[in-house]
């Protein structure tokens, strides 16, 4: 009796371990499906109200990526660089851009590889290569990096500080940042070991500390995704110049109110 006692233990125990290890493979494997979803739809219906020009950006390795333009006048005016989110397409931020209009400032916002039509599938490497071919773009415009405000959300966060360590342009702004993907997986699976797991891991706690341009932080305490604590973290190792809007009742999707626009078109004012 007490060793079928002790075989049935060792089963379960080797059945569990299997289990385990068998969600960690599939994990690994079809870990950028949970990291990027193009098909989430979190806006829809919302009327697009700025005016702006559908542009084709071509990658340097040739994909071509869907922007939407606003040029209001490149020469007295700041253009932003809108990186966007891991979910959703262009239209699912019109309502942020539509607050742009009343701004004394140009917009291009991209839509990543895999996203909102364009070819491709998603990954660190790929969204630097997309948002570098963006500003190449501008400067064939004739603008330089002293005339680009670099604008992360949530993922595009990531992409945004390795992009801002050149320390060329005019500012940077951060909504709802991550200090790195890894800690941020942690928390959604705390006993998976997404250290050595994760491929795309979007360090921006370490890359923040080389960035020297004015930055503004935006975030939320009630932020059910991206914890506030790593938003006021990331704004706590940031380098002067630098600006926090943090609110009290905001989760992930920041609400586009009269305060947090006025607190970003104070920041951008203070750039030109």
């Amino acid at each position: 009796m007490k060793l079928k006692r002790r075989n049935f233990y060792l089963e379960f125990i080797i059945g569990i371990v299997v289990i385990y290890l068998s969600v960690l493979i599939l994990l690994f494997i079809f870990q950028r499906n949970l990291m990027y979803l193009p098909l989430e739809n979190n806006y829809s219906g919302d009327k697009l109200e700025v005016e702006v020009e559908k542009v084709k950006i071509v990658t340097s390795d040739n994909i071509n990526l869907l922007g939407w333009f606003h040029k209001k006048d490149l020469n007295k005016f700041k253009t932003i660089v809108y990186f966007h989110g891991n979910a959703g397409t262009l239209e699912n931020r019109v309502h942020k851009l539509n607050h742009f209009k009343d701004m004394d400032v140009n917009f291009l916002i991209i839509a990543w590889r895999g996203f909102s039509g364009n070819k491709g599938k998603p990954s660190e490497k790929g969204l630097y290569i997309d948002a570098n071919s963006a500003i190449v773009w501008l400067k064939k415009l004739g603008l330089v990096e002293k005339d680009i405000i670099l604008y992360g959300e949530s993922l595009g966060t990531g992409v945004a500080t390795e992009i801002a360590q050149s320390n060329n342009y005019a500012g940077l702004v951060l909504e709802t940042p991550f200090t790195s993907m890894i800690e941020a997986a942690k928390n959604f699976y705390p006993y998976i070991p997404v250290s050595l797991l994760i491929k795309d891991k979007y360090d921006n706690q370490k890359k923040i500390k080389n960035i020297n341009t004015p930055v503004l932080v935006m975030h939320g305490e009630v932020d059910q995704i991206v914890p506030f604590w790593m938003g006021k973290k990331i704004y706590e190792i940031a380098n002067q110049p630098k600006h926090s809007y943090f609110t009290k009742y905001d989760d992930h999707m920041m609400e586009y109110d009269e305060k947090l626009v006025f607190e970003l078109n104070t920041f951008i004012k203070s750039l030109n």
